[in-house]
This record gives structure tokens, C-alpha cells and sequence, in this order.
């Protein structure tokens, strides 16, 4: 993982309360997975979603920083 993109999940997680990298976005999740998910997190409050499809490197470098193998997260 990049020191930038290191940087970037850094701050994305501590500007907002819920952060979710899922596949699609809140609006229009694209696994059932992420979708139940956000389902999940929005009866708590907003949520800012991350779509992991659209850049590959935030897919990969996501499961390094939170060390969990799979999306969501």
C-alpha cells in the first residue's frame, strides 16, 4: 500500500462516523452483501460509502489496512 493511499483511508475514517468500502454505493450497492450492509448501518445514521469497483487499488489496499479479506468493510 501506497503512503498516499494509506493517507487517504486515514483520513476518510476519521472524517466520518460510518465509512463503508463496499461494492457500488449507498444509493445503488452491486452485491447483496454490501447491500445488507449498508442497510444495516444507515438505521444508525449516515453513512459515506467508498465504491471499491470503481478504483482497484482502494480494493486491494483496503483489505491490507484493516487486514480482513473481504468486501464490505
Amino acid at each position: 500500500m501506497t503512503p498516499d493511499l494509506k493517507a487517504r483511508f486515514d483520513q476518510e475514517t476519521r472524517s466520518h462516523p460510518v465509512v463503508i468500502y463496499m461494492k457500488g454505493n449507498p444509493l445503488f450497492p452491486r452485491c447483496g452483501f454490501s447491500a445488507a450492509a449498508v442497510q444495516i448501518l444507515q438505521a444508525h445514521g449516515p453513512v459515506h460509502g467508498v465504491d471499491v469497483l470503481a478504483e482497484p487499488e482502494v480494493r486491494d489496499g483496503i483489505k491490507e489496512y484493516t487486514r480482513w479479506p473481504t468486501i464490505p468493510q
